[in-house]
């Protein structure tokens, strides 16, 4: 059967850009340690370019960039694992790129935030090169990406590292996805756990946990000051962005109601009309609920009303 059809041209073409050194650090070994990001972009058809030398047709005018920050408890990320999911804001327009960032093996707490915030810089740096609006960058992360996301939200003016820095950091717009903002609270609830039920209790102690690891050292005061220090909760002011925040109302890791608490202290500072809270009901920590299209469609349109496009 021969049958010709008229497909038109109205979806753009996505490119994936991978292995891009944004920063190189040392890890707690004192290693040279290069951490790289990955990009999708809409930049027409680089596969007729490189075989017949022409360019698709497209709008090359800069887009809204948006910061894709992976979960891993710390431990570890994979950049790319959630680029399927995060394909839906390069269809939209938006420029994505995904980091892998400095794990609790490599790197403690304010390490993370320190390469979030390079990364940042780093797009900005480079704006020209991936048609991106240097005006309008967001960022958004899942678990510990979460967390982090949440953290650069704050437009904080702390833990800069030392490269790209003739760039702003601050970003424009945040979605947290059930990330552990308050690093703290989820210390002393860690603490609860293992007080309540010592032999069932899945890490040898506090300091072993998730938030005791990123951040070094042993359990207890000290410890939860630091947490403080790199807890969103904290740093609630004029400063932050616009902040969609998503959780599922029986996470067994991360407690909605760290989010809730979170919600109801930008509230309570005078920033409501700033932070928009979303319980997902019946859904888990990172489980499927938090890529339905329905939710994709409030994701969004988030990005849509803070940063265009």
């Amino acid at each position: 059967m021969r049958t010709v059809i008229e497909p038109g041209k109205a979806r753009k073409s996505i490119n994936f850009l991978d292995s891009i050194v944004y920063s190189t650090v040392r890890n707690l070994a004192g290693e040279t340690l290069p951490l790289e990001m990955s990009i999708m972009l809409q930049n027409g058809n680089s596969e007729m370019f490189f075989a017949a030398g022409i360019h698709d047709e497209e709008d090359k005018h800069p887009k809204p960039a948006i910061l894709w920050i992976p979960g891993g408890g710390y431990r570890g990320c994979d950049k790319n694992l959630m680029t399927a999911e995060m394909a839906f804001l390069a269809d939209a327009g938006f420029v994505v790129a995904s980091i892998y960032y400095r794990s609790s093996a490599e790197g403690h707490m304010p390490a993370q935030i320190v390469d979030v915030k390079t990364a940042i810089r780093f797009l900005r740096a480079h704006a020209a090169e991936y048609e991106i609006d240097p005006e309008q960058i967001g960022v958004i992360g899942r678990s510990a990406g979460g967390q982090l996301a949440a953290l650069a939200g704050m437009n904080v003016d702390r833990w800069h590292a030392g490269e790209w820095l003739s760039e702003p950091d601050t970003v424009q717009a945040c979605i947290d996805m059930f990330g552990p903002v308050d690093i703290a609270g989820l210390l002393r609830e860690e603490e609860r756990r293992q007080q309540a039920d010592p032999e069932n209790y899945r890490w040898a102690s506090v300091a072993e946990s998730h938030g005791g690891a990123v951040l070094g050292g042993a359990y207890g005061a000290d410890m939860l000051e630091r947490a403080r220090e790199v807890s969103a909760n904290t740093y609630i002011s004029g400063r932050m962005s616009p902040i969609m925040i998503l959780h599922g109302d029986i996470d067994s890791l991360v407690p909605a109601s760290i989010s809730e608490c979170f919600y109801q202290s930008i509230v309570d500072s005078g920033f409501g009309d700033r932070a928009e809270l979303y319980i997902l009901h019946n859904a888990g920590h990172g489980t499927k609920d938090f890529f339905q299209p329905s939710v994709k469609e409030l994701m969004l349109r988030f990005f849509r009303e803070k940063l265009g496009e």
